[in-house]
């Protein structure tokens, strides 16, 4: 998939600036990884549809939201994809930010390297993401935890009004049902764009019930 391929599949128009922060993480990532293994070796040839194309489709789901928190967010997909797509996004009243989340130091300094050397609207954390206490529009986590676990580390962003948008593989039913056992909500699944196994879901209206 060329970066053209993968603008094609998303609603929102993405610019040729934002193409070419893209085509700079991806080499970054590329020269990390050899030594950092940020992610699966096999996938890296498949970074426009494996891992920019999945990040980038949330802006699909919640165009509206400007402030975002991604936890676990390890070599920065979902985060430094939206990131840098919100960069380039058409001016408005919010200033854009991700708050980019994740309790390994090692993979907070490469995420603060690649903030720095692509002047994203963003701001890494390094601590647990439990621990945090911020007011943003959406939280979202790609591969950090199954469900049940997941929403335990967002409970703080729910009660401070986010909603969820969370990045889910093909056993995504039966994490829902697990999730119900602990938890009261209202979800939604969408079709992910990037894998046919894959799901969007989104959650709202989170209470602990036990």
């Amino acid at each position: 998939m060329t970066p053209e391929q993968m603008a094609s599949h998303l609603v929102f128009h993405v610019k040729h600036e934002a193409i070419a922060d893209l085509s700079r993480f991806q080499q970054v990532l590329a020269d990390k990884n050899e030594v950092m293994n940020l992610v699966g070796p096999t996938t890296v040839p498949h970074y426009w549809s494996r891992h920019v194309l999945d990040s980038a489709q949330l802006l699909n789901h919640a165009p509206e939201a400007k402030i975002w928190a991604d936890l676990g967010a390890g070599a920065g997909f979902p985060g430094v994809v939206l990131a840098i797509l919100l960069k380039h996004a058409e001016p408005s009243d919010i200033t854009p930010h991700v708050y980019l989340i994740d309790s390994l130091t090692k993979r907070c300094l490469f995420l603060s390297e690649v903030v720095t050397s692509l002047d994203l609207p963003a701001t890494v954390i390094n601590d647990r993401a439990e621990n945090i206490k911020l007011k943003v529009d959406v939280v979202t986590a790609r591969a950090m935890a199954p469900l049940p676990k997941l929403l335990g580390f967002a409970e703080g962003f729910f009660k401070r009004g986010a909603q969820g948008w969370f990045l889910k593989g093909e056993n995504v039913d039966s994490e829902l049902m697990e999730a119900e056992k602990a938890w009261q909500f209202a979800s939604n699944k969408y079709s992910s764009l990037s894998d046919p196994r894959g799901r969007v879901v989104h959650i709202r209206s989170l209470k602990h019930v036990r």
